[in-house]
């Protein structure tokens, strides 16, 4: 089927968007301009978005304004570009903030989901041509990692959407499109967590709990949940935790707490917060040998992280992770069909 037709062009859609015109001030809502989708792009009708910590981090602190957030999305493709043959209209859709191109040399090896052409995008611009797609009475508005999902209408590069089934719940799988995927995938694609290990994930939000659902459907034998909230206990729970530590609640190094508890640290340790402080602890708690410590957060401020040289003479091992480590056109389709097929990310007592 052909991608477009030259009878039925596109034209400027006016619809209302969450537009933060200053850092840290109210997002307003807004009448914005959505421009038709250029070469290789498609414009979708976002259906469900949800908040990453990581749009609160950048509205608070970063100088590119005004803006519209948002990157963790899914939606119905309204209208697409010139060249584009994977969508037509009335697709359903994952936004993703890292493409794949699938001809870079990273998308070509299997060591990396770190598109050359479709990276995270930090400038506010689309990819192809360096320009935004919004505007506001005729003044540009910058998009976030190229996605933009606060506003009923967004346009994005084709190689950052993934075509999922119609059947699949858009309300509830636009999770996999950055947060859930990419605790589960930390946990099964970048440390490869194995069965009756013992783990400790520091921050219990949407990141931290996918981890934990990744650990429990590895075998872990312990899992450690590491947060100053204790109303998250319960649901905590729910996704896999077995002990649960607020670090007020002690008198001593948490790390110290960790250990003991672990029976002199654990395999695995997770950092969820986006702290690099709290990423030299997770480091410090989990065993020598082999321990593992893998950082998922976006950090705010202080993005250097300091760490003994001890701690890698003794056989500790610190990897970063983006995305989990999937590759978003070829492995979210399997989540989503996991989904669909019961092979549940949520566990059914609670």
């Amino acid at each position: 089927m052909s991608s477009s037709s030259s009878i039925d062009q596109p034209n400027v859609i006016t619809c209302k968007a969450m537009v933060a015109w200053e850092a840290g001030k109210d997002l307003v809502m807004e009448e914005v301009e959505v421009s038709p989708p250029q070469p290789l792009e498609i414009r979708v009708k976002v259906i469900c978005t949800s908040l990453c910590r990581t749009d609160i981090t950048a509205w608070e602190s970063q100088a590119i304004f005004p803006r519209i957030f948002g990157h963790e999305a899914s939606g119905i493709v309204e209208s697409v570009g010139e060249g584009v043959t994977e969508f037509v209209k009335g697709d359903h859709v994952l936004t993703v903030f890292t493409g794949e191109c699938k001809t870079c040399k990273h998308c070509e090896s299997k060591k990396s989901n770190m598109c050359q052409v479709l990276g995270l995008e930090r400038r506010g611009v689309m990819h192809s041509d360096q320009g935004t797609r919004f505007s506001v009475k005729g003044k540009p508005v910058y998009h976030y990692c190229a996605v933009s999902s606060f506003s009923e209408y967004t346009v994005v590069h084709s190689g950052c959407a993934v075509k999922v089934s119609p059947q699949a719940p858009l309300e509830k799988i636009c999770l996999l499109s950055c947060g859930v995927a990419a605790g589960l995938g930390a946990a099964w694609n970048v440390a490869d967590i194995s069965e009756g290990s013992i783990v400790v994930i520091f921050g219990l939000g949407t990141v931290g709990l996918a981890v934990a659902q990744g650990a429990k459907l590895r075998g872990a034998s312990q899992i450690i949940g590491v947060d100053i909230n204790p109303e998250k206990y319960e649901k905590a729970k729910c996704f896999g935790v077995t002990d649960f530590l607020n670090p007020n609640e002690y008198n001593e190094p948490i790390q110290q707490v960790i250990k003991r508890i672990s029976g002199g640290g654990t395999d695995y340790s997770f950092e969820c917060i986006g702290n690099t402080g709290m990423v030299t602890t997770a480091l410090q708690s989990c065993c020598d040998g082999w321990g593992l410590t893998v950082t998922l957060g976006v950090p705010k401020t202080n993005p250097e992280i300091a760490s003994h040289y001890s701690a890698f003479l003794s056989g500790k091992t610190l990897k970063g992770s983006l995305f989990g480590g999937w590759k978003p056109k070829s492995d979210l389709p399997s989540l989503v069909n996991k989904y669909m097929n019961r092979v549940r990310f949520s566990i059914t007592s609670c």
